[in-house]
């Protein structure tokens, strides 16, 4: 049974976690589930998007650890799954993605995130 300075440490390590992921991967998926096995139908829908538009994807399975959830929340102010972050900046959910991607905003926003070059960089990693 943990403590409570166990839970807050490991909340902040968590925390940390999540940050450096959303500050350093160009764009990053919290996902229920991974790319492999997606547990979601608006995790998949999100994913699918990201991927139609050649996005370089880094996946986080909130499911394993239910204290990812809840600091992904507390940072972001969203409080649902998935979230899409492009260099550090909350973009929504699936139903806003799946809008942006539609109308070929998605596409515009990491053309100027990212730039053209968005296309080498192009892979779906799975991290923490």
């Amino acid at each position: 049974m943990s403590t409570p300075d166990t839970n807050t440490e490991a909340g902040t390590e968590v925390r940390e976690r999540i940050q450096a992921i959303i500050s350093t991967a160009p764009v990053s998926l919290f996902m229920k589930g991974t790319p492999q096995l997606v547990m979601c139908g608006n995790s998949d829908r999100a994913l699918r998007a990201l991927k139609a538009v050649g996005a370089p994807v880094t996946t986080v399975d909130v499911l394993p650890d239910p204290q990812i959830r809840r600091e992904l929340s507390a940072i972001s102010g969203w409080p649902t799954i998935p979230q899409v972050f492009v260099k550090g900046e909350l973009i929504g959910g699936a139903d806003i993605v799946d809008e942006l991607a539609a109308s070929g905003e998605l596409e515009q926003r990491l053309d100027q995130a990212l730039g053209h070059e968005r296309e080498a960089l192009v892979s779906v990693a799975t991290v923490l």
